[in-house]
Parts: C-alpha cells; sequence; structure tokens
C-alpha cells in the first residue's frame, strides 16, 4: 500500500525546520542551510540532486539512498517551492532547481493561489492545488499508482499532515546547532510518540537519525 512518508527532513537542536527571514537570498532562512551540512556530503546527494560522481557513505548516506526509495509523488508547500508571497505576477518562477528538478514524478505545492502545472525536464511536473492535507494526499497518491508520497516540507507542511494523522512513516535528522528563531516543526504535536515506534540513530557526523514508524492498531 502507498505510505505517506517524511525523510531526510532535518530539524535544529531546539527544533526549527528552518530560519527566520526566509527569502530568494535565504531559501531556507538565516543560517538554516547549517540544517543539511550532514546530507549535501553524501554520495546520495550528489548524485540525485547535483548529478555527481563521488560522495560519502556510511550512516548518513544509507539514511539518504532511503529517502529516495519507492517514490511515486512528492507534496510540499509554496514556501519550499520558492520566495514568491501572494498572488503569482506571473509564470517566470519555476523553482530552487533548475530546469530538470531532482523529483522526476508529479510534485503538489500547496498554495492558497494556483496556477497552471509547470512541466519540467526528467519527468517533473509541478501542481499547485488549494486543498486540505486529506485531499492533497488523495490526489498524489493517485498520482503515485502504488508508490509512496514523500512530503518535501516545510515545517508547517510537516505540522499539518502531522496534525491530521496522516503520516504513516517520518525521518527527522536533529542536527546539532541552535537556530533560536525560525520555524519550529513541533508546536502543538504533544504526545505525538504515542502513535509511533520511535527509534534513534547517531551518526559519526553529530547528527541523530530519528524514525517514527506509525503504530498498528490491535
Amino acid at each position: 500500500m502507498s505510505r505517506l512518508r517524511v525523510n531526510a527532513f532535518s530539524v535544529s537542536a531546539d527544533g526549527f525546520g528552518a530560519g527566520p527571514d526566509q527569502g530568494r537570498d535565504h531559501p531556507l532562512g538565516r543560517g538554516g542551510e547549517q540544517l543539511h551540512n550532514w546530507f549535501i556530503p553524501t554520495r546520495t546527494f550528489q548524485r540525485n540532486v547535483q548529478g555527481r560522481a563521488g560522495g560519502t557513505t556510511g550512516v548518513d548516506d544509507d539514511f539518504a539512498a532511503r529517502s529516495f526509495e519507492n517514490l511515486g509523488a512528492w507534496i510540499m508547500g509554496r514556501n519550499m517551492f520558492g520566495p514568491v508571497r501572494g498572488p503569482w505576477p506571473d509564470d517566470e518562477w519555476k523553482g530552487w532547481w533548475g530546469a530538470n528538478p531532482p523529483y522526476h514524478v508529479p510534485v503538489f505545492v500547496l498554495t492558497h493561489h494556483e496556477r497552471a502545472p509547470l512541466e519540467m525536464e526528467g519527468g517533473t511536473t509541478f501542481h499547485f492545488l488549494d486543498t486540505t492535507p486529506a485531499e492533497a494526499l488523495e490526489t498524489a497518491r493517485e498520482a503515485a499508482d502504488g508508490q509512496d508520497v514523500r512530503i518535501g516540507g516545510g515545517p508547517t507542511v510537516v505540522r499539518d499532515f502531522l496534525a491530521a494523522g496522516l503520516v504513516d512513516h517520518m525521518h527527522v535528522v536533529q542536527v546539532p546547532i541552535v537556530l533560536g528563531r525560525g520555524v519550529r516543526i513541533w508546536d502543538g504535536l504533544e504526545a505525538l510518540e504515542d502513535a509511533y515506534h520511535v527509534e534513534a540513530v547517531s551518526s559519526p557526523s553529530g547528527v541523530t537519525h530519528l524514525t517514527f514508524t506509525r503504530k498498528v492498531a490491535s
């Protein structure tokens, strides 16, 4: 059965998934780029995102590689797609990733301002939806055709899907930095661990990989 997954989602030690003042010059907010220092050196990032050979192997790369397996669709928030706020002034903005984004499947962008689908190279098409998490998941699952759906972010979108009880599996990477401000992931999710089996794996890079797997009702 198709699962809804969160993978390789990095948060600071104080729970922020993005820094303050997000914008074109700071896509992840001020200081937010540090959240991904564990991921960028991996062989998976170099191959899947940069299209290059090489990269590190080990614990971090093992988790990174699993994050790309069996994916048929993605869901992301508008802030992850780009820095444009409010109504779209035009169709000029096409994402942060260039002509060939690293998704290669349908991507559903949640926004209050819809626009026509945007077809990119490599099999990625961005669809813009103004809908609820449950309805977005239904649409994405249909497009995924039996494969899993992955939530890319940002923190608000992950939190909304968790609050709605829709996430089957989540992999969060706790990074040993303190951002102090930004967008937190855990607010309003008290006792989340009651619904999931939680495991922790430490990495030599200094991060901790936390996996949340939904408990099966007995």
